[in-house]
């Protein structure tokens, strides 16, 4: 009961990577790269395990960015000329690649970090992909002139990839869509369709994540303009409930969100955010019951899974680790709590 996780991320080491930043630079190229990545992967998973967590993941130690982690592999797109766009309907800019071909995939894009991880740990583990909505809203389209052909393009390759990490012991893949909350018409007509493209034929656990962002400045400015209360996931959560996919990751703690939207997920796992990514204030584990025990009014026990609101990879690494070390214990008191 209350089995804990995080959403994906985890801040990268300063020998890995630049730190406290969401598209960090790497420190050091080629083989040693390579290596520094395998070891900042094991380092994740024992991190995760020491603070106490019951599903683990690779940290996304070996992506520079959570979707051009993805992409990157992918051919048809034009990484060296890249541009700058608008993104989560411009709410910040960012430099994005192109699109300029048909989109494929040669091979394997996470067979290093998911083959490393199975090997290392007998927990649960959860692996994530970008979500083909959020990836089309991250890239410049030069070729489909298309949002919706272009998303079912990447959601074939992803599904490619979902299907080989679960060849390789994953227990859970996630697809990461915080793009649900932002074109929620468009999420609920097509982006639930595509997102179920990607995750066809698997029959492990699937998931998918849906938040407010990183605890950027772009991301908490534009939380300030929501208002009292948060009614994204109303627009795209019964087409959720109607999917195949097994469990939903939301923003719940410091949030306005609604608590009674998670009804709305009837039958399906939820992951509640209950710890907050966009503050450096570490929780108790009272602050992390009583969020679990306000869930526990719209979310049966067996369905609900308490997990960090978004990911972690923007803070500082010992603030990431004491509220991962918040969350395992706040699980544990309210196991304690509504048993």
């Amino acid at each position: 009961m209350f089995e804990t996780c995080i959403a994906g991320s985890l801040p990268k080491p300063g020998w890995l990577a630049e730190t406290n930043k969401l598209w960090p630079q790497w420190m050091a190229g080629g083989a040693e790269l390579e290596q520094a990545k395998r070891d900042a992967t094991l380092l994740a998973i024992k991190e995760q395990e020491d603070a106490g967590l019951d599903i683990v993941g690779d940290g996304e130690q070996a992506r520079q960015h959570f979707v051009h982690g993805f992409v990157e592999r992918v051919g048809g797109i034009d990484f060296e000329h890249k541009v700058k766009m608008g993104i989560r309907d411009n709410r910040y800019e960012a430099m994005v690649p192109q699109v300029v071909a048909p989109l494929t995939l040669a091979g394997r894009v996470h067979a290093m970090e998911a083959q490393l991880a199975r090997a290392h740990t007998k927990k649960t583990l959860k692996f994530t992909l970008p979500g083909p909505m959020t990836i089309v809203d991250t890239v410049a389209d030069r070729y489909y002139g298309d949002k919706v052909k272009l998303a079912f393009a990447f959601a074939e390759l992803l599904n490619r990839e979902a299907l080989a990490l679960q060849a390789d012991g994953v227990d859970i893949v996630q697809f990461d869509e915080p793009a649900f909350n932002v074109y929620m018409k468009d999420a609920a007509d097509w982006g639930v369709a595509a997102l179920e493209r990607a995750a066809q034929g698997l029959t492990c656990r699937t998931a998918v994540h849906i938040c407010y962002g990183y605890g950027i400045q772009a991301n908490i400015a534009w939380k300030q303009t929501l208002g009292e209360q948060w009614r994204q996931y109303e627009q795209v959560f019964p087409a959720l409930a109607k999917s195949r996919i097994d469990q939903v990751s939301l923003e719940c703690y410091h949030s306005h969100v609604p608590a009674e939207l998670m009804a709305l997920l009837e039958g399906k796992d939820v992951m509640v955010g209950v710890i907050d990514v966009a503050s450096e204030q570490v929780e108790t584990p009272e602050e992390v019951a009583d969020t679990i025990g306000r869930a526990l009014q719209f979310v049966p026990r067996q369905h609900l899974f308490p997990c960090t609101n978004c990911g972690l990879a923007p803070m500082p690494r010992a603030v990431a680790l004491a509220k991962l070390e918040a969350l395992a214990r706040g699980a544990a008191l309210a196991r304690q709590r509504y048993a």
